[in-house]
């Protein structure tokens, strides 16, 4: 018989429930500013069932996922709302079930006009000037998608789908770290997938299943599978390549050669494009500052400090650090399954260098987090709803309210780990007799 007292988690569970029917009235009225106020709001209940499961690490796996998908549904259900991407997904999947390739013609080109409609071609963004960005994957994913339907619910519950398969793998990665369920939760719960994913239909859902599939391959020693799911994720959505020196062993083999065959057969079927195979990519390094600096927060940081520096002088050194925190995550001796804690290490410093514009780019932190029961790393998630009031003028000041507390965190929870490292091993020192020799 289950105790009163593990269901009390339901209690918090309701309470994201309710919240959920408020934002999506403030969403039906086009009030930004509270939908996001009601997304912050459940961030705190969020944190107050996260502390539940994880000081008592008890509570039932059955409620933790029935009231998951009941967030979920809402969200489901209703037009998306923060980011009209979706509705360019649905796009792609038409024009390759017209036997075009997707990176050739801009939605507004004349040889598309005929699968034009009053539905999904009016609301894709860049439809008159940006061919897609997605890679490969994504591709075959839309087009078999739309084959079922061409709607945006069809899309976002094929999202689901992908997300229902990272909280599967996410569970099977807990119980062999020796992990209890409950902490499940800390991804499940998390408000910033429920708007992004169920309410928005992001395509990182695919990527962070393909992700936690290529770590549950690397511990249990499958090197070529590891490759070939990275690999998988990559052609879902670039950045996931970033984790490869994370996953990677020194002198294994299989795990390159199977994520670089797994990306270059991906590629295959659309290399009638020619060098436009990129799709929009070259364009939107452009178009989000990556050339001009703006898109970085420690650049802008630093010149309203009153350095005034080149974007090459910021990302030579950004990227060499990045390499150097690569390479030693790669060399280092650690214990032998510690991949999660390495991919978020490293999957956090590269959000921090290259700093997105967008909420839904920190979602891939957030199952990584849940696997190390990060607390900065979830704050981080909450705090980047603040980006979607991020503006010109008010870029700096919005980024600085995002990553200065997390870095702070990070910092702080990271010295008193050391600190409390440092204690037991003093004490272990100190029963087995060996005293360290006195200092001047």
């Amino acid at each position: 018989m289950i105790s009163a007292r593990r269901l009390l988690l339901a209690v918090p569970g309701v309470a994201l429930l309710a919240l959920d029917l408020a934002g999506l009235r403030f969403q039906r009225s086009d009030d930004l500013p509270w939908v996001v106020a009601i997304a912050f709001g459940q961030g705190a209940i969020y944190f107050v069932a996260a502390f539940w499961v994880v000081s008592r690490r008890a509570a039932p796996l059955w409620l933790i996922l029935v009231l998951a998908a009941f967030f979920r549904l809402p969200l489901l259900l209703a037009p998306p709302y923060l980011s009209d991407d979706v509705y360019r997904y649905v796009w792609d999947g038409r024009v390759q079930a017209a036997g075009t390739n997707p990176y050739r013609h801009v939605p507004a080109a004349p040889e598309l006009a005929p699968l034009r409609d009053e539905r999904i071609y009016p609301n894709i963004n860049r439809r008159t000037y940006a061919v897609t960005i997605y890679p490969p994957a994504a591709q075959f994913f839309f087009l078999a998608t739309t084959r079922a339907s061409e709607s945006v619910t069809w899309m976002k519950a094929s999202m689901l789908a992908w997300e229902a398969l990272a909280i599967g793998l996410l569970l099977l990665l807990l119980r062999r770290a020796g992990q209890p369920d409950a902490l499940v939760l800390l991804y499940a719960w998390h408000p910033l997938p429920l708007w992004e994913f169920a309410g928005n239909g992001h395509l990182d859902a695919a990527a962070i299943a393909c992700i936690l599939a290529a770590l549950l391959a690397r511990a249990r020693g499958r090197a070529a599978l590891a490759g070939a799911a990275l690999g998988l994720a990559t052609l879902f959505k670039l950045y996931p390549l970033a984790l490869f020196p994370a996953l990677w062993r020194p002198g294994d083999r299989r795990m390159p050669a199977a994520l670089a065959a797994t990306v270059a057969l991906g590629y295959l079927p659309y290399l009638g494009a020619g060098r436009g195979v990129l799709g929009f990519l070259p364009g939107y390094v452009r178009e989000e500052g990556l050339q001009s600096g703006s898109r970085y927060y420690l650049l802008q940081l630093a010149e309203s400090l009153g350095a005034h520096l080149d974007p090459t002088l910021y990302l030579l050194p950004a990227g060499l650090s990045l390499a150097a925190l690569s390479a030693w995550i790669s060399f280092r001796r650690r214990p032998r399954e510690d991949f999660g804690g390495a991919s978020l290490l490293l999957a956090s410093a590269a959000v921090v260098a290259f700093s997105p514009h967008f909420a839904w780019y920190v979602a891939w932190l957030l199952p990584l987090a849940a696997l190390t029961a990060s607390a900065p790393v979830l704050l981080l998630g909450v705090q980047a709803f603040l980006l979607y009031f991020e503006r010109p003028t008010t870029k700096l000041w919005v980024e600085t309210l995002i990553y200065a507390p997390f870095v702070l965190f990070a910092l702080f929870r990271a010295y008193t780990s050391w600190s409390s490292r440092e204690r037991a091993r003093g004490s272990a020192e100190g029963a087995d007799g060996h005293h360290p020799e006195p200092t001047a």
